[in-house]
């Protein structure tokens, strides 16, 4: 269990008692400076013997009033002092050794545990058995319990990670990689090829064609009929989400006191994102959110210099944290994510793209939320919206696929209680159920929807957060193939995952959460696959033959059902962006609607290479790269290729229209 959820500093109660003693052996005092004005908490206090000035002191201790946390988190939050000074000048006040360099480790070091504790074991003849790491309240109970000649060293939160990360890489990389497939094997990707999964679906599939192909005539359209149902019903479940009422807006929600508000996580896995670092930081920088109950983690790979060295590790707040997964595999986001899962210091946590830009609310909006909704409410999917539209014909229709899903779509399944599949960022997440489920699939490239779909398999619902995150999309065929590509083969990999046993799966849903989740995972892609055949099949068989009337009814059945189909699978492509557009007051997209037919194409080929790379590079992650925007629907993002038009800037708080996109 985490620091956070331990009630501030009683989590180090039990172990100042092991390594210390109890509180009556406690024989040596530690010299601290009167804290002057009583203002001052212990935690900071001590900080004016050491040149300190006491105008930053009161305004930190003013701050962690306000938000209803301790003064030193306060301090450290805002970059009002650096970590390492802190903590240098903390050791002197316990008279501890501080270390600062190379940390001799003993037996007994593990990941996640030593570092959850905030203590980890020295090699013998060290300074002390110990090294210590305390945060907030905890740093009080050791300024106002002083301790004997074992006082453990003492060293700041980021050296100990650090250094534990240097000295256990591989149970590091161990429990990012494989945690979810030790704890919930059933729950976690197959370890087998995907071949073979594939292959005795092929053969299902046939066997069915066959046997079907075999049954008298009655029989056999009985059955055709019962398919075409189902998939019309799956097609009006996308329809029926327009006569949903739209979902509560954000100035009816009551926002919470920043005394109240929980400590939030955020965490931001890159890769090569050197272009968009200071879009990221300023973006990042502007969350409306108390700097003291901020706990942003910035994740990287090991390899990748490029971004390292584009951060200004030396200049950000402790709030910022920087850190560097072990190599390992797979090379994924979620492998990065369960990296620093059990390091989250939020009671509430959320993921952010490299190049995203979430409106400075969000994060308020998300906590008010959470609070007056049952605790069953594990997650709340936040609005993604495509911000550079203006960039190409692509973008156009991809901005318009989104608006369908996150302003149309995904709120009205979330209001029903029905299964969501998660957009890989903006979804906000009670820590305590990530952890219960043992993080993200590091073996699925689509982690997002596999983690929807198993927060709805272990009983809990998804909300709705009506506050916009602004992202870019690819402009170009390539990326945007390579994306979609990956996006699908990950569907795929959770659909063959949680369709193991599906009368299982389908007991743990329920009957119309279990069609909600066949139509957006697997449904997904084989109305993708089918597309074309479907598409040119239709066409053929209105604009060039004659469609016959037969003289009974059951059997003009079948024909009647196929049009049907046909008609509402076009419009659940079409309507729900149309609605979209018409939300977030996108008139000139509207007009790129008629595109969607052709886009979907596109998304065909998507289907069918990801099937071909699910074969060849299963954990293959097709990278999007970033920065590359020429256009700013909402002028919340930088522009590259051109200067600002007032297109760019005559914006609404949500990217209105602008004829001229």
């Amino acid at each position: 269990m985490l620091l956070s959820e331990r009630g501030g500093g009683d989590w180090l109660t039990p172990l100042l008692y092991h390594v210390l003693g109890p509180p009556g052996e406690r024989g040596v005092s530690v010299q601290r400076p009167p804290a002057g004005p009583a203002a001052l908490p212990s935690e900071i206090a001590f900080l004016l013997a050491e040149g300190v000035d006491g105008r930053l002191l009161v305004r930190a201790a003013a701050a962690a009033a306000t938000a209803g946390t301790d003064a030193a988190t306060a301090l450290l939050n805002a970059g009002l002092i650096a970590e390492s000074a802190y903590y240098e000048a903390l050791a002197r006040a316990l008279g501890a050794p501080y270390l600062d360099g190379p940390i001799p480790f003993g037996l007994g070091l593990r990941f996640p545990d030593s570092l959850v504790a905030g203590l980890a074991p020295l090699a013998p003849g060290s300074v002390s058995p110990w090294v210590l790491a305390p945060r907030g309240r905890a740093i009080a109970d050791l300024l106002d319990a002083p301790g004997r000649a074992a006082m453990p060293a003492i060293t700041s939160p980021t050296r100990l990670r650090e250094a534990v990360f240097a000295a256990i890489p591989e149970q590091v990389a161990d429990h990012a990689a494989h945690d979810l497939r030790r704890r919930a094997p059933e729950r976690a990707t197959a370890p087998e090829p995907a071949l073979r999964w594939l292959l005795v679906l092929a053969l299902a599939v046939t066997a069915a064609l066959c046997l079907c192909a075999a049954l008298p005539p009655p029989l056999a359209r009985a059955v055709v009929i019962a398919g075409q149902i189902l998939f019309l019903a799956m097609a009006a479940l996308r329809i029926a989400a327009l006569a949903i009422a739209a979902p509560v807006e954000p100035e009816a929600v009551a926002p919470l006191a920043e005394a109240d508000l929980p400590v939030y996580t955020v965490l931001v896995p890159l890769h090569r994102e050197a272009a968009v670092v200071p879009d990221l930081l300023r973006a990042l920088s502007a969350l409306d959110y108390p700097a003291a109950k901020l706990d942003i983690k910035l994740l990287l790979e090991a390899d990748d210099a490029e971004t390292a060295s584009a951060l200004p590790r030396d200049t950000l707040p402790a709030r910022f944290e920087v850190i560097t997964v072990p190599p390992g595999g797979p090379r994924t986001k979620p492998r990065a994510l369960n990296a620093a899962l059990p390091l989250a210091r939020g009671a509430l946590l959320t993921v952010y793209d490299a190049e995203d830009v979430p409106d400075p609310g969000q994060l308020r909006l998300a906590a008010a939320l959470f609070a007056r909704l049952p605790a069953r409410t594990a997650c709340l999917q936040g609005r993604l919206v495509i911000d550079n539209a203006g960039d190409s014909y692509l973008a156009r229709v991809f901005a318009l696929e989104y608006a369908g899903l996150f302003d149309v779509l995904n709120p009205a399944f979330a209001r029903c209680g029905l299964p969501v599949p998660l957009g890989g960022t903006s979804m906000h997440l009670r820590t305590a159920v990530v952890r219960a489920l043992h993080g993200w699939d590091a073996h699925n490239v689509t982690e997002d929807a596999d983690l929807g779909l198993r927060l709805a398999l272990a009983g809990y619902t998804v909300g709705d957060l009506p506050s916009p995150t602004f992202e870019e999309a690819p402009a170009r065929l390539g990326p945007w193939l390579g994306q979609r590509t990956r996006w699908l083969k990950g569907l795929v990999q959770t659909s063959l995952t949680h369709g193991r046993r599906p009368l299982d799966t389908a007991r743990s849903l329920g009957g119309l959460e279990t069609l909600c989740a066949v139509a957006l995972v697997p449904g997904t892609v084989a109305s993708a696959l089918a597309y074309p055949v479907c598409l040119v099949a239709a066409a053929w068989s209105f604009l060039v033959l004659e469609i016959p009337a037969a003289p009974a009814f059951l059997d003009n059945l079948p024909t009647g059902l196929a049009i049907t189909l046909f008609g509402t699978g076009l419009a659940a492509l079409v309507l729900p962006a149309l609605a979209g557009c018409a939300r977030r007051g996108w008139g000139d997209l509207a007009q790129s609607v008629p595109w969607m037919p052709v886009y979907f194409l596109l998304v065909s080929l998507a289907a069918w290479l990801a099937l071909i790379e699910l074969v060849r590079a299963p954990l293959r992650w097709n990278k999007t790269r970033h920065g590359l925007a020429r256009t700013s629907r909402s002028g919340r993002r930088a522009r590259r290729g051109r200067p600002a038009t007032p297109c760019d800037t005559a914006r609404g708080p949500d990217g209105g229209a602008c004829a001229s996109a």
